[in-house]
This record gives structure tokens, C-alpha cells and sequence, in this order.
């Protein structure tokens, strides 16, 4: 049986703060000892920067991937050279993220997974065997969350915004019918929310001359880097949430309830060469010929079926 190497940290979410420890322990499982020339773990946070589709031109699409930006690149030592013997080793390990110490220029920002801007942490242990023998090494990813002391101290109170929806507030081209009987839906929902507290609001629908098929709420995430003097911007989506399916009472109010998820999230970042931000937007789909044509219509496409209203979202996080 060949040997096998596995990192597994303390906490089952793997959340750290940068000035916490990140501690766990290493698992080594093997028939036979094992000599080595020293157990490292190295720790590694990069922005990640890629240029594709959005606002990118075909000579902006050319640069493909930029740049990292290093956050974290620390290698530390946990055994010297020696022998692991055979069965199985745990070795436990604790290491400082940020020293306090030390004047780190750069920013520990939060992890996220997005399109154009990942942020990621990994932690990769390497047991050093020589030139004859292949080292053996596994990699697991951990999330950074803001230190405490850069937190909000109080807690945030969701900034409501009120909204109406009617025929004359959409920016495309909608149903004829839709045009000339009018619709008109009212609300409010938050702007500005704590990323561990669900997004809310209300919406009501007064008054429309077709059907209702559904009403959806889009999490959208607009991604900007810096590239030369040109900022590239794309919007996508990130999740969906039906409020309502089929034709809604009129007249009575639905609560807007959605959970945010967190690696596709974090608070929002306007940092110099690149900005994280966020939107959410109401999306009404009526019933008619033409939806059932398109049943799978991209979503963020404005249709003539289609009302919406789109709102900027501030994401923070608080103590």
C-alpha cells in the first residue's frame, strides 16, 4: 500500500481571520516507514484576475489572465528531517496567518469564487522524500473572513428602498399588451444588508393586464478589473429565487426572503485594481405566447414578456 497524506484543519467550516491561528493536524497512513527531509506547510492567498466576455473588447480578450495579487505566501517548517514510522501519524500543526508584527502592505480580502475575480486561500503540506522518491504533499482550501477589529461595530440595519414597477419605468421593449393595459407592482427591499442575514422586503402587485407567470429575484455580481486605463466590467448571476408562481392575488403583500450563499458572496470591495460589487433585481414574467416559445430564455436578457427593476446591493459584515 503506497503512503497517503491528508490536511485536515480544526474547524469544520475552515473560517479563519487573519489573526487567528490556523491549526489542525497531518495524517500520514503508510504500510512501511517513511524517511523524509522535512514536513512544510505553505500558505498562499491570491486575487485572481481573468479578462473574458462583458465589457472586453477582442484586444482586451487577448490578455487573458492578469497578474496575481499575492495576499499570503508563507512557508513554515513543522518537522525536521526523520523518519515517520508505519500505521498511521497524526502531526499537529498551528500557524499565524498574519503576524502582527510584521507591516503587511497588502489587504487579507475576504475568499469569494467569482467569474472574472476569485479569491482564494489554500494550505499545502509537502513531505520532502529526496530526488528518488516522489514527495507527498495534499492541498486544502480554508476561508478568510474580515478581522474583527476592521468590522462594523454596531449592527447594520437594512437600508429599505421603495420601487414601483409599472410600463413606463422599462428601458426595453415590452407586449403590446402590456404596453397599452399597463401593470403596476409596488415594494421595498433591502439595499445595503449584513452578508449573514438574509435579503428582505415586500412586494405587491396592483394591477397588470396579463397574467402573471412568476416573479423571480436575480443576485447578480458585477466584477471590474483595471486593465491599463481601461476598466473591464461583467454582470452575471448568481442565484435565483421565485417568490411567486403563477398569477398572484392583487392587492396582497409577498415577502422577498432570500439567503445569501457565501463563497459566491462577500462584502463589497472597491479596491484599486479591481472592485466586487453587487446588484439585485425584480424580474416579473407574464403569461403569453411567446414565454412558452422561450422557456429557457437567459435571464438576465430583458424579453418583451418581461418587467424588471434592478438595484444596487451594499454587502457588509458586522461584528
Amino acid at each position: 500500500m503506497s503512503a497517503k497524506i491528508e490536511l485536515l484543519l480544526s474547524r469544520p467550516n475552515r473560517i479563519y481571520r487573519p489573526f487567528e491561528p490556523l491549526e489542525g493536524k497531518i495524517v500520514v497512513k503508510s504500510a512501511s516507514s517513511i524517511s523524509h527531509y522535512g514536513i512544510r506547510i505553505a500558505l498562499n492567498g491570491s486575487v485572481t484576475l481573468q479578462v473574458r466576455g462583458g465589457s472586453a473588447g477582442v484586444i482586451e480578450s487577448l490578455y487573458g489572465v492578469l497578474k496575481p495579487i499575492t495576499i499570503l505566501n508563507r512557508i513554515v517548517e513543522i518537522k525536521p528531517s526523520g523518519k515517520i514510522v508505519s500505521g498511521t501519524t497524526e502531526i499537529p500543526f498551528s500557524i499565524t496567518l498574519r503576524n502582527p508584527k510584521e507591516d503587511n502592505s497588502e489587504r487579507f480580502y475576504e475568499t469569494f469564487h467569482g467569474t472574472d475575480i476569485s479569491i482564494q486561500y489554500l494550505a499545502t503540506v509537502d513531505i520532502m522524500r529526496g530526488y528518488l522518491h516522489k514527495s507527498l504533499s495534499a492541498t486544502v482550501e480554508f476561508i478568510v473572513e474580515s478581522d474583527k477589529a476592521d468590522l462594523l461595530n454596531q449592527p447594520v440595519s437594512p437600508e429599505m428602498v421603495i420601487f414601483y414597477i409599472t410600463q413606463d419605468t422599462q428601458r426595453h421593449p415590452i407586449l403590446p399588451e402590456l404596453k397599452s393595459g399597463g401593470f403596476r407592482i409596488t415594494g421595498r427591499i433591502s439595499t445595503q444588508c449584513p452578508i449573514l442575514e438574509p435579503l428582505g422586503g415586500e412586494l405587491t402587485v396592483e394591477a397588470s393586464a396579463l397574467p402573471i407567470c412568476s416573479i423571480d429575484i436575480h443576485l447578480l455580481r458585477v466584477e471590474s478589473v483595471l486593465l491599463g486605463e481601461k476598466i473591464i466590467t461583467e454582470t452575471s448571476l448568481i442565484q435565483t429565487t421565485q417568490i411567486a408562481d403563477g398569477d398572484v392575488c392583487r392587492n396582497m403583500t409577498l415577502p422577498i426572503y432570500v439567503i445569501l450563499p457565501r463563497l459566491l458572496t462577500c462584502p463589497t470591495v472597491l479596491a484599486g485594481p479591481f472592485s466586487i460589487e453587487f446588484k439585485v433585481a425584480i424580474v416579473i414574467n407574464f403569461r403569453s405566447e411567446l414565454s412558452r416559445l422561450h422557456p429557457k430564455s437567459d435571464p438576465l436578457t430583458p424579453r418583451l414578456w418581461m418587467a424588471m427593476e434592478t438595484l444596487p446591493l451594499e454587502l457588509v459584515r458586522t461584528r
